[in-house]
């Protein structure tokens, strides 16, 4: 992998800025794996007539509540793992061999990787569909850890009850993907350590982005709630 001499400077707030939007810019797709699972967990079987595959099965834990719900079913799951991947690979393709400084915040996210990375299977856009995959399966996973919890402290989608809980709807995803992303790819370009003050600031924006995006999900039927 090569690592080259690219960085993030952030001396002043344009440059934090910028670090800011090429975090939002590389991770995107990850975030975005949420929309995947709208798409494949929700709107494309009530479009279609068929049922998906809840993932804790209906099952109830010992305090009465689902152990997960509804909104979360395998088709969601994989469905935004490959949304992720997908949305990768048009960055890749989008943003290809732009690499910082000069390229922010259109960064391409596999500028620093190579044949000798784990990930590196089909070559670049392989790399690029992996990455996007990964982060966007680390995404639904913790999106799942999140409504545990929240259906333990028994917030449920299920009936007339609200499930909106804003911090365990957001953070537990936006922390696993960024503790994916240091943890499988850590000598990308999209772990510098040079962006930690930037993803900081990404996670706290996080429930502020989530919601917008939920807001236009439900407006648009991809959604049963705006949360």
């Amino acid at each position: 992998m090569s690592l080259g001499s690219e960085s993030f400077p952030a001396t002043d707030p344009s440059g934090f800025a910028l670090n800011v939007l090429s975090v939002l810019m590389m991770y995107g797709p990850a975030y975005l794996a949420n929309t995947g699972a709208m798409l494949c967990g929700y709107w494309l079987p009530e479009k279609f007539g068929i049922s998906n595959h809840k993932i804790d099965g209906g099952k109830v834990h010992s305090d009465g509540n689902r152990l997960l719900g509804d909104g979360k079913s395998w088709e969601g799951l994989f469905g935004g793992a490959i949304f992720g991947g997908l949305l990768t690979l048009l960055v890749h393709i989008l943003w290809q061999g732009r690499a910082a400084p000069a390229g922010r915040p259109f960064i391409d996210p596999v500028s620093w990787a190579d044949a000798g990375d784990w990930f590196w299977i089909g070559g670049e856009s392989g790399a690029a569909f992996l990455i996007g995959a990964s982060l966007g399966f680390a995404c639904m996973l913790g999106d799942s850890f999140g409504s545990y919890f929240k259906r333990r402290r028994g917030l449920k989608r299920e009936g007339e009850t609200s499930s909106r809980a804003p911090l365990l709807d957001t953070i537990p995803f936006a922390l696993a993907i960024f503790i994916a992303a240091f943890l499988l790819f850590p000598d990308q370009i999209f772990t510098h350590s040079d962006l930690r003050p930037a993803i900081l600031g990404i996670l706290i924006l996080t429930p502020l982005i989530h919601r917008a995006f939920n807001i236009l999900g439900h407006r648009l039927g991809l959604k049963s709630v705006p949360y």
